[in-house]
């Protein structure tokens, strides 16, 4: 058992930070790294702004930034209820991904024979748009589940399908991209495959797993507002999609702008938030999270 205690310290080892890195206090919140996208938003607003007042270009085509500020304010009672549907749509289908493409990445790593007979089909069902299918997925899944819950489950099996692949295949390649030399090591020991799994592969593939992390939530998110164009939900039930659509019909489009920008908002923030969350798994042994100087 003293293997598996050693074996974990030389990929600590081989990627920690150095003292002088561990010490060094944090990048500053108005770095380069900030400022400089801020500043190119701001510049685009202005532009914006300033070509909607010189083209008097009408709202219902293209209205200015302050009109969507303001119209994001007064129908904030009725977007940020619907942000949440999708979001917690999101959250369900994204836990559900993690959970599943983590499990079947594992099992693919166990068998060779198995990875052979159902990584294809992973690749069909990632190809296949979910345009296409989502309205199968909505009929089959009222016939099994004939409630209010059938159209929930029904966007979190469309947006799940999206947010899979991603964790399964990053994964799958950080399984596989553990030490050969280490590998070879285990196996002169005698280790089971759980132990080689614990004390060694997962390890390794935990830089590739939040990789996947960070892709797939905003796949996830992606997957639940394509789902709600499709499904068309109305009701106190409705998710963002459900009022961009309706604003877009109605010509309401600086609504429709505020819905966007609440939607873009979410997807940013989830990426921040996954982001982060890897930064701080990662940043006492791995180099992909070392912050060093130029």
């Amino acid at each position: 058992m003293n293997l598996f205690n050693r074996t974990s310290t030389p990929i600590s080892k081989s990627t920690a930070l150095r003292e002088d890195d561990r010490h060094r206090p944090a990048q500053p919140l108005l770095s380069a790294d900030v400022i400089a996208p801020l500043t190119v938003g701001i510049l685009v607003l202005v532009l914006w702004e300033i070509a909607v007042r010189v083209t008097h270009m009408p709202p219902y085509l293209l209205p200015g930034p302050l009109l969507v500020a303001q119209t994001l304010v007064s129908d904030w009672n009725t977007l940020f209820p619907s942000l949440l549907i999708t979001l917690q749509i999101t959250i369900v289908a994204f836990i559900a991904a993690v959970v599943s493409g983590l499990l079947v990445a594992i099992l693919f790593t166990q068998s060779k024979w198995i990875e052979r007979s159902l990584f294809p089909y992973a690749v069909i069902l990632q190809t296949t748009p979910i345009v296409a299918i989502a309205p199968l997925i909505i009929l089959w899944v009222r016939r099994v589940v004939p409630d209010e819950s059938s159209t929930f489950v029904s966007l979190v099996i469309c947006a799940w399908i999206v947010a899979f692949f991603p964790i399964l295949s990053n994964t799958t390649l950080g399984l596989k991209s553990a030490d050969h030399n280490l590998a070879n090591l285990f196996q002169l020991y005698k280790a089971s495959p759980w132990q080689t799994l614990r004390y060694l592969r997962l390890p390794s593939a935990m830089p590739y797993f939040l990789g996947g992390l960070r892709i797939s939530g905003g796949l996830a998110l992606i997957g639940a507002v394509v789902a709600e164009f499709v499904a068309g939900t109305g009701g106190t039930r409705s998710g963002i999609a459900y009022q961009i659509l309706i604003s877009s019909f109605n010509l309401q489009i600086p609504r429709m702008f505020a819905a966007l920008v609440m939607t873009t908002a979410l997807g940013v923030a989830i990426f921040l938030l996954l982001t982060l969350l890897s930064d701080q798994i990662l940043r006492n042994w791995h180099e992909s999270a070392v912050k060093r100087e130029n």
